[in-house]
């Protein structure tokens, strides 16, 4: 079997909420397909652009801002580097005068109708998450492009989903958790090593290393902002921030504190009882989902609505275990990356296709993994920590009410964090050799698990939660 090559920035990446499937991977589809129209024409050929929506991205879009992202995409703004708080007036602009701006360069008028339609019943073969671009010239031609947003914003289109994404080729070519294994016994590297230097197949090793570290910035200013934003996420929910609150609660009401480093030190100052860490896990993972359900800036970890657990992991051995060195978050991540690639070529990482556990679950176990490994533990006990973790969020669904990425999605990063935490506990304390079960078997099992699980039950709001809590409770 071909090994397929995923980058550490290929895992994380970064970008706007709510989801990175249907929020991130539709935009980056949009701007995929603006450079497919200027490989045939030119823009100032085109009359019109129509997009629509299939299966998943359908029926929850409206809560993930699906199109909202596309229309983003269209106007050739990139997800990375746009102005969070602009994203609102240019869709308001683009709705209120029927029109908008292709790639900054040509006018297209919207007179009678959305340029993005939602298809609810209808579903493309590949995956649930497709679209499609309709594109007419000005000389009555026609053409289609097609796009497949398959998790955590990794997009394939139409007639390459069998063509290798990359041929970059690795050193220490990695498909599964054994291929990584028996690696790192015959290097003698622990797996951020190997991570490292397979890095080195695409970039500079002071690049990567950079790179790295902007992720963690990323990271790291998301959970500080969300601990310091108040107010009530838009969507029709009426949930109000949690974050905040608990934040202030935990600092006992100080203010004389500037930017991060102050408050973390603040934060150490304060104690370290079983409660109190409990609490600060359960407040870095709501401030980042919080943050990313506001339309905010977070790093696909592996995925938007999984996005809160890994910072607060990594926040947690910043904060309670001597993490704050550069060197230590560049493993913690390096780590993190490497196990959330396996489950991606084992399984999947799309909630569409697996429900949740293919988002908090494999976050949670590239959240053990990580950790175990900065705490001292061994290759094998960093494996059996990722599998503990996913071990107990198998079969975990997506049901998210109203298609928001906020109930359940938000409190369930708190609950993946907590879980990477303890997997990773137990992990440490443990013989890995004579583990019942191990990393491959339980992402097989997961894959397994996925294509038994009943369609209503991946992000598609058609049940559990969705269905069972009443509209009208939904909107007081």
């Amino acid at each position: 079997m071909p090994h397929e090559a995923i980058s550490v920035f290929d895992m994380f990446k970064i970008g706007v909420g709510p989801s990175s499937s249907h929020t991130l991977g539709p935009w980056r589809a949009a701007l995929r397909c603006i450079d497919s129209i200027r490989s045939r024409t030119t823009l100032q050929d085109i009359q019109s652009v129509t997009v629509l929506l299939y299966g998943s991205l359908a029926k929850t879009g409206k809560g993930h801002g699906t199109d909202i992202a596309v229309l983003m995409g269209l106007c050739g703004e990139d997800p990375v580097t746009i102005d969070v708080n602009a994203i609102t007036p240019k869709i308001n602009a683009i709705r209120e005068e029927h029109r908008l701006c292709l790639c900054g360069e040509m006018w297209l008028q919207y007179p009678n109708s959305e340029p993005v339609q939602f298809l609810y019943n209808e579903t493309l073969p590949y995956h649930p998450n497709g679209l499609t671009f309709l594109i007419e010239t000005k000389d009555g031609g026609h053409f289609s492009e097609t796009y497949y947003s398959i998790g955590g914003g990794f997009v394939v289109k139409e007639g390459e989903e069998n063509k290798a994404q990359s041929s970059v080729q690795l050193p220490f070519p990695i498909n599964t958790a054994n291929d990584l294994l028996l690696w790192c016994m015959k290097t003698g590297m622990n797996i951020s090593e190997v991570v490292l230097e397979n890095e080195q197949a695409w970039r500079s090793e002071t690049d990567t290393r950079n790179g790295i570290l902007t992720i963690w910035t990323t990271m790291r200013d998301c959970v500080y902002r969300g601990c310091h934003a108040r107010g009530e996420l838009p969507g029709g929910l009426h949930v109000r921030r949690r974050a905040y609150d608990l934040n202030k609660k935990l600092i006992e009401y100080h203010t004389d504190y500037d930017g991060y480093d102050e408050w973390l030190g603040l934060i150490r100052k304060k104690g370290n009882s079983f409660q109190y860490i409990l609490d600060w896990v359960s407040c870095f993972a709501l401030a980042v989902n919080e943050e990313n359900a506001s339309f905010g800036r977070v790093v696909t970890a592996p995925t938007n609505g999984a996005a809160g657990v890994i910072p607060a992991v990594l926040q947690y051995f910043i904060a309670f275990c001597d993490g704050y060195t550069e060197e230590k978050i560049i493993r913690f991540l390096a780590t993190a990356s490497e196990v959330g690639s396996i489950f991606k070529k084992g399984a999947t990482i799309s909630a569409a296709m697996g429900g949740c556990q293919a988002e908090i679950g494999v976050s949670s176990a590239m959240a053990a993994a990580a950790l175990t490994e900065s705490l001292g533990g061994t290759q094998r006990q960093a494996l059996m920590a990722a599998e503990i973790a996913m071990e107990h969020h198998l079969g975990l669904t997506c049901d998210p009410i109203g298609g928001l990425v906020q109930v359940p999605c938000i409190e369930r990063n708190t609950m993946g964090a907590i879980k990477a935490i303890t997997a990773s506990q137990l992990a440490l304390q443990s013989t890995p050799d004579f583990a019942k079960v191990s990393l491959d078997k339980v992402i097989k099992t997961m894959w397994d698990t996925a294509l038994d699980m009943n369609s209503k039950y991946k992000e598609t709001a058609d049940g559990g939660l969705a269905v069972h809590i009443p509209l009208s409770l939904s909107e007081c």
